[in-house]
């Protein structure tokens, strides 16, 4: 197996895939945990006392100040201090991060205290104490009776809190009005010092002219306190860091100007500066993602985005581990950008961004970077594609595993959302680009044109397909605010030139077995910045560019889609036969999710196996003279990819077949064992791909086999350079890369590149 190598010249962990070993690690941290917290476990139950007795309340959702009735301070984790035995102390309200907490319920309303900068730790009566003036702590949360609080509404909306193991309420020592004061527990009494208030931390009202965007949109401006935009952000990152199949969405968008603070992005989770250049919002401070929530492994650090920005990482390194759909885009980094966290992780994308430093991929398997500017690059494993890249290496695969494309044939960028010189707010859509290399904003300005924010109908969550639909057909644009929207019809974008923009990962799920959305065959379409999910009842169908039989050419204004995903279980168990279907000429995909699940988390169980979330085929081209740029599919049940159109190109795909065919017999096509990854119709004449990998991992049976991986016709116009094929740790057979030429990958040949074909 290649290993990737680092500029310090250590080697990382292997480059294994999600779900290896996932239980085990699961097993493992579970254990670190236990292990932990044992000295404060508190496993005796406290007896109720009469306080405990009385009504108890639910909480707030989400983070909340605590403030005490007594002294108007806020509960407190010392110093920001996230070891275990940091004080929780009462503290001048300020904002921080440190300040905030949630409420997670246990069991008899009981809930556990978390603190936003390390949401594992809670409140906690030291030495599993029942005795008066115990103090409180802050220590690694274990479910011990002294970890869990019940709230107790008092009259007036104030709380006491009656801890489990003691039957003692939370207590300001001495009544104290001083800063700095460790809390502790005392015999419940009814005064000041032993009462509470809850409320989510304010953030000042957004500018004047800003648009209703949302419960779930965050604009910041310069002129706010830092100490309250870090606050807001610290809420956010501690709701989102590990919630990988939830409901939240969020956009933090930044206006333009320089700011104090460090951005760490969760799940579901979209950091957008609201300047005409990157270089109009500077963040002095990490704009990262790290994965601290899963022990370092980067390979489900799915669902998030950074745009528009400027970054002055403090270190000189600022650091962006994702895997699939965490799009970074018109981003510019003054220092260097690290895309691992000393664990796997497995690819990404990188567009119209300027790193001044060096890009080091570490241990990532694959990565896209297009029509960008760089510093210089380091790190390498299977599949690292460069498509109109200033900066980049030269063409080495497989060893070092680069392929690179001077310039890119035809190209638009993402529409953004931004506020001009006079505050309003626009969304820019960039012009189309032939043969173009490098950043469309280093430069001065970047061509194209402005659309007023009130030409776009802004939907909110709870907005039905029908009066989105009606919106449309009044010729308006589509702005999608943050959420969860279902869809029992199919949203349908009819007029050209049409934008639909999504912000904060907003997810379409088509419900009743719709689709989600059509757009017909008409010019410049732009649909940007969504997810699309998979109802229970399974949709035919869940996007479709094009009806049928569309022969009218787009070449001078092809329809676009930007960061659109798909997913088919995880969070339900989604059902769909085909993700998406291209009918139309000259579509441009730019960054693109397919994806089957082939993992949940246990607050979602039952969502994912052969027969729950069944889905055929991610991809389906029937238009000519369609471009793809970093094209994700994986774990389709029968063919990932089918392009029956003439004239397409393909600059990076990444592919896993499904994990989980249960024997061979239900796995074949025809006569041939298994589907390949890639096909390309027998009638095409002209195709050219460069940059595939496909990988095989059957954890179910691991003596499936794949025949091949890539499928197409023998003829010289159609073109294939830089394929591998990879037998993740050797569970699993591929037998040929594409056609009947190279060699199998299996478990004592893990890799098997090939640089072209024919």
């Amino acid at each position: 197996m290649t290993l990737g190598r680092d500029d310090t010249g250590l080697i990382p962990p292997p480059p294994r895939r999600r779900r290896l070993f996932i239980p085990a690690l699961a097993a493992l941290a579970a254990s670190a945990l236990t292990l932990a917290a044992a000295p404060s476990a508190g496993a005796a139950t406290g007896t109720a006392t009469a306080a405990a007795a009385a009504k108890a309340a639910a909480p707030p959702s989400g983070f909340t100040t605590v403030v005490n009735i007594g002294s108007g301070k806020c509960v407190d984790a010392r110093a920001a201090a996230t070891a275990n035995g940091t004080a929780v102390q009462q503290y001048a309200c300020n904002g921080t991060g440190a300040q905030l907490w949630q409420f997670q319920a246990t069991s008899g309303g009981y809930y556990r205290v978390n603190v936003s900068v390390n949401t594992a730790q809670s409140w906690d009566v030291k030495d599993v104490s029942a005795a008066d003036n115990a103090p409180i702590q802050l220590w690694s949360y274990s479910g011990g009776n002294n970890q869990q609080w019940l709230p107790v509404e008092e009259a007036g909306g104030s709380y006491h809190f009656v801890n489990r193991f003691s039957g003692k309420c939370l207590d300001v020592p001495a009544a104290s009005t001083a800063d700095s004061v460790q809390l502790g527990q005392y015999t419940c009494n009814g005064t000041a010092a032993q009462s509470f208030t809850m409320g989510t931390p304010s953030t000042p009202p957004p500018p004047p002219g800003t648009p209703d965007l949302g419960p779930n949109v965050f604009v910041f401006d310069p002129s706010m306190p830092a100490s309250t935009i870090q606050s807001r952000l610290n809420s956010v990152f501690g709701q989102q860091q590990s919630n990988q199949f939830g409901d939240n969405r969020y956009a933090l968008l930044f206006r333009p100007g320089s700011y104090n603070v460090d951005v760490n992005v969760g799940f579901y989770t979209q950091v957008l500066g609201l300047g005409m250049s990157p270089d109009n919002v500077t963040i002095n401070g990490g704009v990262h993602v790290e994965a601290d929530w899963f022990q370092g492994n980067a390979t489900q650090n799915f669902w998030r985005g950074a745009e528009n920005l400027s970054v002055n990482p403090p270190s000189g390194t600022d650091r962006w581990a994702v895997s699939q759909a965490a799009p970074y885009r018109r981003m510019h980094v003054r220092g260097n950008l690290r895309l691992d966290d000393g664990g796997w992780s497995s690819g990404g994308w990188i567009s119209d961004s300027k790193i001044d430093g060096q890009v080091n991929s570490g241990s990532q398997q694959q990565w896209l970077t297009r029509n960008s500017q760089i510093g210089s690059w380091a790190g390498e494993n299977w599949n690292i594609v460069f498509a109109g890249v200033t900066g980049a290496p030269a063409t080495t695969f497989p060893n070092p595993s680069y392929t690179t494309v001077g310039t890119t044939p035809v190209v638009r960028e993402k529409p953004f959302l931004y506020v001009d010189q006079a505050g309003a707010y626009q969304v820019f859509v960039p012009a189309l680009r032939s043969n173009a290399q490098g950043a469309t904003w280093t430069s001065g300005t970047s061509a194209g044109s402005s659309i007023p924010i009130d030409q776009f109908f802004i939907a909110k969550p709870g907005n039905s397909a029908a009066e989105i639909n009606a919106a449309l057909a009044q010729g308006k644009n589509l702005l999608f605010t943050p959420g969860i929207y279902h869809l029992t019809d199919t949203i349908r974008v009819t007029r050209a030139n049409t934008v639909v923009l999504g912000l904060g990962l907003a997810t379409l799920q088509a419900d009743n077995g719709v689709m989600a959305m059509s757009v017909a065959d008409v010019d410049g379409v732009k649909v940007a910045g969504i997810l699309i999910e998979a109802g229970t009842t399974n949709s035919p169908l869940l996007m479709q560019v094009g009806p049928a039989g569309s022969t009218q050419s787009h070449a001078a204004n092809p329809t676009s889609l930007h960061d659109v995903f798909f997913r088919i279980g995880g969070p339900i168990a989604g059902k769909a036969t085909q993700s998406l279907v291209i009918n139309s000429r000259d579509v441009i995909g730019d960054h693109m999710w397919l994806w089957r699940a082939d993992h949940s988390d246990t607050s979602h169980p039952g969502t994912v196996g052969w027969t729950v979330n069944p889905a055929d085929t991610g991809l389906v081209v029937n238009g000519d003279n369609v471009t793809m740029y970093g094209l994700f599919v994986e774990h389709y049940q029968k063919y990932q990819v089918i392009w029956n159109g003439n004239g397409g190109r393909t600059y990076f795909f990444q592919n896993e077949l499904p994990y989980d065919p249960p024997n061979q017999s239900a796995w074949m096509n025809g006569s041939t064992q298994g589907w390949a990854a890639y096909k390309v119709g027998n009638s095409v004449t002209g195709h050219e791909a460069w940059g595939l990998g496909s990988y095989a991992y059957f954890n179910v049976n691991p003596s499936v086999v794949e025949a091949r991986s890539f499928e197409v016709p023998n003829t010289p116009n159609v073109k294939f350079h830089s394929l591998i094929t990879v037998s993740l740790g050797g569970t699993g057979t591929i037998s040929r890369i594409i056609n009947n030429t190279g060699a199998a990958a299996n478990s004592s040949h893990l890799e098997s590149p090939l640089v072209d074909f024919p």
